[in-house]
């Protein structure tokens, strides 16, 4: 059994320089001396080392320690059921490499080829892939493109006077263009700090991403004609004109069946390989960590 050692005897003694003023004490670092125990881990018998356990713990970026250190140790106790049934079932298994070189371990690859060999998923048929694609229609359109101008008033954020002048500046331009939007070229040319201005700040057509996420959060709530009030980005501030948008169109069964099919196979293959490993851990005698569906696997 290996322990823990915390240590919670004795904190700083309270200031007294300032009696009137309140304020949270401040953390005590020292080790503990409280003995927390720290169960072994074992599959039918085999023990995880708490060695394997800190290796694999880089794997799993987590809020705190605790919670890598729970999921590296769940990744290892599945990892040793699957390598404890290939070996039961004798399963035998070529090494692959795959598109950059790497070459799977003879372990892994026994994994691999036990799940192939277990877990079957059948393809999906036709009404099905027709039945997909009917109630997901929104799922197949093209991206909506937009033509825009726009105007910048280039500042860094870090720059809080120089941002704040950027503001003010936008917002007189914005004045002007309430009253006279057919300027909005003219004022590109003379004002902006984007190359675009030598255009009248054309930015021609653009699709989703390839803006800030602010400047497009602002350009698809525009309606061909407007201009858009200033809007901040890390570049500075802008003053954006929708001139026409094009709509996305729907595409065509034919066109997504097979993006389709691969979906839905991905799909069944990790549900399937999810009711597999929870069968196992069924079967299985696992001692010190709590892993899902140990007492009532979701087999089908």
């Amino acid at each position: 059994m290996t322990a823990l050692i915390i240590n919670h005897a004795g904190g700083s003694k309270p200031s007294t320089d300032h009696p009137h003023e309140h304020r949270p004490a401040a953390p005590d670092t020292r080790p503990s001396g409280e003995r927390v125990a720290m169960p072994a881990v074992t599959v039918n018998g085999v023990t995880i080392s708490r060695k394997a356990i800190a290796a694999e713990v880089q794997n799993f970026p987590a809020r705190n320690p605790g919670e890598g250190w729970t999921a590296a140790t769940r990744a290892l106790v599945v990892r040793e059921l699957l390598l404890q049934e290939a070996y039961r079932l004798d399963v035998r298994a070529e090494q692959r490499t795959d598109a950059d070189g790497r070459r799977e371990t003879p372990e892994d690859a026994q994994m691999r080829s036990l799940i192939e060999r277990e877990v079957h998923v059948p393809d999906a048929d036709e009404e099905t892939l027709r039945r997909f694609y009917d109630n997901n229609l929104r799922r197949f359109v093209t991206p909506s493109l937009y033509e825009a101008d726009h105007i910048l008033i280039g500042a860094r954020r870090e720059d809080e006077e120089a941002f704040a002048a950027a503001r003010e500046r936008a917002s007189s331009l914005r004045s002007a263009l309430a009253a006279e939007p057919e300027r909005f070229a003219a004022l590109a040319r003379d004002c902006s700090d984007c190359p675009s201005g030598s255009v009248g700040g054309s930015l021609g057509q653009i699709g989703p991403g390839d803006t800030t996420p602010a400047f497009e959060a602002a350009l698809v709530e525009l309606a061909p004609g407007d201009i858009s009030a200033p809007v901040e980005t890390r570049y500075g501030v802008h003053l954006i004109r929708l001139t026409r948008r094009i709509e996305g169109r729907q595409l065509p069964f034919e066109a997504v069946r097979d993006r389709i099919a691969s979906y839905l196979t991905e799909h069944v293959r990790r549900q399937a390989t999810a009711q597999y490993l929870s069968l196992l851990v069924g079967q299985a005698v696992i001692t010190g960590i709590a892993i899902d569906g140990a007492s009532s696997p979701l087999v089908q």
